[in-house]
């Protein structure tokens, strides 16, 4: 998710970004296979659990090395990290408080919670020079949208609107907060918005800070883009950026055409903040200098460029204090060999088929059609139910199904957990007559991705919801 330009903590990290996207291909992978040597060697050295299972790997071989899993990998947490005054319950408490978003913890490092798309949630901490390199891949890499942002580089004549899950300590959440903290003139003009509201509030807060640039979700975008066609929402917007989920061609000319502004697409992870980002030709490359992605299959053998893979493992070159080394992400995505864009760039070209999920369209007791953001409700399903594995199944305009994957008393629970905190949400919405048949101990449907898709709606409302 692309936020606005950050003084860098370290000039070095921004300008060594900025002229390493204009290298040749053989001098940038140079420079990775450098920087991943050296994250091989100190990982082995300064983090126990590393040390373990990666003892006899070579840091010249990284295809050698094992699979780091996330449950497995949270199991060990307090000897994975290399800063031993970092303890997992400690940062449990931590993210329990909600006024505690964007606060530092030791030596100037962050903390965020995955959003469990792929089970229970992780936390990754991510260390200065990490921080330092996100803020500086967001501001030198993303396109130039408008001839102003050329006078204008750090976004000081803008307002900036986020809007998504901000109630958490998600990645997305805890940069707002985080920026905010570091630039008191952008804590003014950069404004949070919970797209869990009734839509109606959303609205008139959005049209009440009337942003300049906004951030959210596709999926999101294309649910605002549909208020400001109706003349519902009317803002003054010259940038919209979206990330977290899948833009097809058809999503960006209709929120592109519903604001009258570009929209750009990025590609991030909370393992990785800012892992790729669009050109001007709308290609996404991969940040190829500091991260190594891995399109393997369900063997975790590599795919041959061009092809889709099972999953992908990540490997982040810069955090240190957490090494991540070939970690499984689940993503499926395409990586194209090292052949120069249009656009002039030699950093890889990858197409992202992950996160599938789709918009609901339902009726309240009046026939009125209220469309609700699939990352709305499964933050809904996870955080106030503590529910991960699910999945929300539209039936028709006033009937939902929830299947919970987890089986016995322990299901049973769970599913009436979600129910009451679907209730809950959807009443907030004006949808108190959608019945919920709830099941559990039954697996989901895999979607296009090769994952279970956790919210899924009829099929003529997902074609309506993509296509129109």
């Amino acid at each position: 998710m692309p936020f606005s330009f950050n003084p860098w903590p370290h000039a070095t990290v921004g300008m060594g970004v900025w002229m390493a996207g204009c290298w040749p291909a053989p001098a940038l992978a140079a420079l990775q296979a450098q920087r991943l040597h050296a994250l091989l060697q100190a990982a082995q050295r300064e983090s126990p659990w590393i040390g373990r299972i990666a003892r006899g790997c070579s840091p010249e071989r990284l295809a050698d090395w094992p699979v780091m899993h996330k449950a497995e990998a949270m199991r060990h947490f307090d000897d994975w990290v290399t800063d031993p005054r970092l303890k997992l319950d400690a940062l449990r408490r931590f993210m329990a408080r909600p006024e505690a978003v964007g606060q530092p913890l030791v030596a100037g490092c962050h903390a965020w919670e995955s959003s469990g798309s792929s089970g229970e949630p992780a936390i990754f901490v991510q260390d200065a020079q990490a921080l330092a390199l996100y803020d500086a891949l967001e501001a030198a890499r993303r396109p130039v949208l408008l001839w102003r942002r050329w006078l204008d580089p750090a976004y000081l004549g803008e307002r900036l609107a986020f809007v998504g899950a901000t109630g958490g300590h998600f990645a997305s959440t805890v940069s707002v907060e985080r920026l905010r903290r570091l630039q008191p003139w952008l804590a003014g003009r950069l404004q949070g918005h919970s797209f869990l509201q009734p839509m109606a509030d959303l609205v008139d807060a959005l049209n009440r800070q009337a942003p300049t640039v906004l951030m959210t979700y596709p999926s999101t975008a294309l649910l605002l883009a549909e208020e400001a066609s109706a003349g519902r929402l009317r803002l003054p917007l010259c940038e919209l950026w979206t990330g977290g989920e899948g833009l097809s061609p058809a999503m960006r000319a209709r929120v592109s055409a519903a604001f009258g502004c570009p929209v750009a697409q990025s590609y991030g992870a909370s393992e990785f903040l800012s892992l790729a980002s669009e050109c001007r030709c709308q290609r996404l490359h991969l940040n190829a200098d500091w991260v190594v992605l891995e399109s393997v299959d369900e063997h975790h053998r590599p795919v041959p460029d061009g092809h889709p893979g099972s999953t992908t493992l990540l490997t982040n070159l810069a955090n240190r204090v957490q090494p991540l080394i070939r970690f499984e992400l689940g993503d499926r995505i395409v990586l194209h060999g090292p052949q120069r864009c249009a656009c002039g760039s030699a950093l890889p070209v990858i197409e992202v088929q992950g996160r599938v999920d789709d918009l609901l369209s339902l009726a309240d007791a009046s026939g009125r059609t209220v469309r609700l953001s699939p990352l709305a409700l499964v933050t809904v399903l996870e955080d106030d139910a503590g529910v991960f594995d699910f999945q929300l199944e539209q039936q028709h305009a006033h009937a939902l199904s929830l299947h919970i994957g987890e089986a016995g008393e322990a299901g049973r629970l769970a599913l009436q957990r979600a129910e009451q905190a679907l209730s809950r949400f959807l009443g907030a919405q004006g949808l108190q007559g959608v019945s919920i048949e709830g099941r559990w101990g039954e697996p989901g449907h895999a979607g296009r991705s090769g994952k279970v898709q956790r919210v899924v709606a009829r099929e003529c409302a997902a074609a309506e919801a993509v296509l129109v």
